[in-house]
């Protein structure tokens, strides 16, 4: 799993010992915070805040995360998935620090948006918040189970990040060009009008160094490392089985036929 799903699952530790139990299922997995955010999904979907093609787009990662893992990395690994990054203490606070950024106060923005009424804060946040909920939810059910390879569970915060900077960057364009306030407005009004903007370029700034600086060059390696080291694992104890049994079939004493002539 990647830092933000390991933050919301409880720790890498507390996931291990949920996959060491057998609770990894789609719906066992999840908790009380995962399902939130299946409310959340289903908010954003029915609302009308998400435009149609992004809501599409899960479904296209689900359907190209099932056909990578059937036809071009197949899992070698026959008990349950296990986590591809054990990360130290500071990498736990940097965990922390991006899902608190992430979806802590980008829940807390457009909660707050709804209150104070204010539609294009709402509509600018919702499309980060939808693709990051759906992004901990997949990232949950494809580590708890063994059908997913290192690689494709690696994809799956490497596709969300990506489609997700786009969003961010168009989150920043709405609050910073579309939104202006009177300068008479009220401190509440411009703090709140602050926080809008801070949060959006917050987001964009974490998780471009989350894919450049850690997705692409630490966690994706990683996981094609551990892939290949089980592929050749079971490649060469297949081929070991196969020398063992020709050994033991040219052992066997060969039942020498007599032709009886009458």
């Amino acid at each position: 799993m990647s830092g933000v799903s390991q933050a919301v699952s409880g720790g890498g530790i507390e996931a291990e010992k949920r996959q060491e139990h057998g609770s990894m299922t789609m719906m066992g997995s999840l908790r009380v915070i995962e399902l939130q955010l299946v409310a959340f999904v289903l908010v954003f979907s029915a609302s009308g805040l998400v435009p149609l093609l992004d809501l599409l787009f899960p479904l296209f990662v689900s359907f190209y995360l099932l056909t990578l893992s059937h036809f071009t990395f197949p899992s070698y690994h026959r008990g349950l998935s296990q986590n591809i990054f054990h990360g130290s203490k500071l990498f736990q606070l940097y965990v922390i620090v991006g899902t608190t950024v992430g979806l802590f106060l980008p829940l807390a923005y457009v909660l707050g948006g709804f209150g104070r009424g204010d539609k294009l804060a709402v509509r600018s946040a919702s499309p980060h918040l939808f693709f990051i909920s759906f992004q901990i939810l997949t990232e949950n059910i494809v580590s708890g189970l063994s059908m997913f390879s290192p690689p494709v569970r690696a994809l799956v915060p490497l596709i969300y990040t990506v489609r997700r900077i786009f969003v961010d960057i168009n989150w920043i364009h709405d609050v910073w060009l579309n939104i202006t306030l009177p300068e008479n407005a009220p401190l509440k009004d411009k703090a709140w009008f602050g926080f809008g903007r801070v949060l959006a370029v917050a987001n964009l700034v974490y998780f471009s160094i989350n894919l450049f600086g850690f997705l692409i060059p630490r966690f994706l390696p990683r996981a094609f490392k551990s892939y290949f080291q089980e592929r050749g694992e079971v490649y060469a104890k297949a081929a070991e089985d196969k020398v063992h049994g020709v050994i033991d079939k040219s052992n066997v004493p060969h039942k020498e036929s007599s032709n009886l002539r009458i």
